[in-house]
C-alpha cells in the first residue's frame, strides 16, 4: 500500500521533516539487514487517539534489540514517550506507527558491533492491509514453497529487518500466483504464520493457534485475540498444525497489527469452512474492533492515549 507522508519523523530524539529524514547509504543496516522494528496502530477512540498496546510494541521492540545485541540511547519509556509525540507532532488521530532501531553510518563489514545504534519513529495513514474486499469476503491463501527460518538460521523470535527478506519472498511468490497472501511452514513441516501475521484456525468452540515454537512471531494481536476468545468462553489452544488443519478447519483467520483481523476463505484453492467470513470470526474481529477504539472497560489498559 502507498504511504500518504506526514509532516515530522523522529530521529534520535529530534523531530525532522518527512523529507529529511535520511541516513548514509554505507549503514550496515541496509547492506545488512541488521536493524529490528515494530508495527503498532494508533485509534481514534471516544476520548481521544490511543495507540493500542504501546508499551507491549515497545517492550517487544527491545527484546527483538537484545537478541541482535543492539543499545538504544533511550529506555523503553522514553521510547513510548516518543511515539506519542509523534503522533501529536503529526496532528493524526488514527495511524500506524514505525519505529525503528538500526545501525547508523562509521563501520562496515559483517561485525555490526561497533557501529552506533540509532532510532527512528514515523506514523502516517494506513488502512485495510490485505484490503477491505479481504476483510469483507475473506482472503485467498496459498502454502508457500518458502519456508519460515529455523531458530537456529535467523532467530524469529526477533522481529528483525533482514529477516523478512523471508516473508517477502512468500509474499511476492504468492501475488504472482493470484493469492491475496502466503502461509509459511517450519522447517519440520508444521503451519508457522503468514508473511506478516499469524495464523488461527477455528474448531467449533476451540482456537488453535502454532506454538511460537514453530517459527511463530509472538504477535501483539495473536495475544489481545487469545484473551478476548478466552473472555468469550472459547477454548484457546497453542499446538502444531498442518496444511490440512486448515483445509479441514470450521474457520480460519489472521491476526497482525497491520492485517488487523482478516478471515481466510480458501487454502490451496479449497474452501475453508463455508469459504466466507465464520460466525467465530466476526465475533473476534467485532469485539477487537470495539476494544482498539476505546469502546470496551474489560479492555481499557490496552488503549495508551496520546495526550493526557
Amino acid at each position: 500500500m502507498a504511504i500518504t507522508p506526514t509532516s515530522k519523523i523522529w530521529m534520535n530524539g529530534e523531530f525532522v521533516a518527512w523529507d529529511d529524514a535520511k541516513i548514509h547509504v554505507l549503514t550496515p543496516t541496509l547492506h545488512y539487514g541488521w536493524g529490528v522494528f515494530e508495527g503498532i496502530r494508533a485509534y481514534e477512540t471516544p476520548h481521544g487517539s490511543a495507540v493500542f498496546r504501546l508499551t507491549d510494541h515497545i517492550a517487544r521492540l527491545y527484546r527483538s534489540a537484545k537478541i541482535y545485541m543492539m543499545e538504544p540511547d533511550f529506555t523503553e519509556a522514553q521510547f513510548v514517550q516518543a511515539a506519542k509525540d509523534t503522533v501529536v507532532a503529526n496532528d493524526i488521530q488514527s495511524c500506524y506507527l514505525r519505529p525503528l532501531i538500526y545501525l547508523g553510518y562509521g563501520e562496515m563489514g559483517l561485525n555490526p558491533l561497533p557501529s552506533k545504534v540509532e532510532s527512528m519513529i514515523a506514523v502516517w495513514p494506513w488502512g485495510a492491509y490485505l484490503g477491505e474486499e479481504a476483510l469483507e469476503k475473506g482472503c485467498r491463501v496459498i502454502i508457500s514453497s518458502w519456508r519460515r527460518n529455523d531458530v537456529n538460521i535467523t532467530p524469529p523470535a526477533a522481529k528483525a529487518t533482514g529477516q523478512y527478506l523471508n516473508s517477502s519472498l512468500a509474499k511476492v511468490a504468492a501475488i504472482k500466483a493470484g493469492y491475496d497472501e502466503a502461509i509459511l511452514t517450519s522447517p519440520t513441516g508444521h503451519i508457522a504464520d503468514g508473511s506478516g501475521e499469524n495464523v488461527f484456525i477455528v474448531a467449533g468452540r476451540t482456537l488453535i493457534t502454532p506454538p511460537l515454537t514453530d517459527g511463530a512471531l509472538g504477535g501483539i494481536t495473536r495475544a489481545s485475540v487469545m484473551q478476548i476468545a478466552a473472555d468469550q468462553g472459547y477454548e484457546v489452544v497453542e499446538k502444531h498444525i498442518v496444511r490440512t488443519d486448515l483445509y479441514l478447519a470450521d474457520e480460519a483467520f489472521f491476526t497482525g497489527t497491520a492485517a488487523e483481523i482478516v478471515p481466510i476463505a480458501e487454502v490451496d484453492d479449497r474452501a475453508v469452512g463455508a469459504g466466507r467470513p465464520g460466525p467465530v470470526t466476526k465475533e473476534i474481529a467485532e469485539i477487537f474492533h470495539q476494544a482498539t477504539t476505546g469502546q470496551l472497560d474489560r479492555y481499557k489498559t490496552w488503549n495508551e492515549f496520546v495526550a493526557d
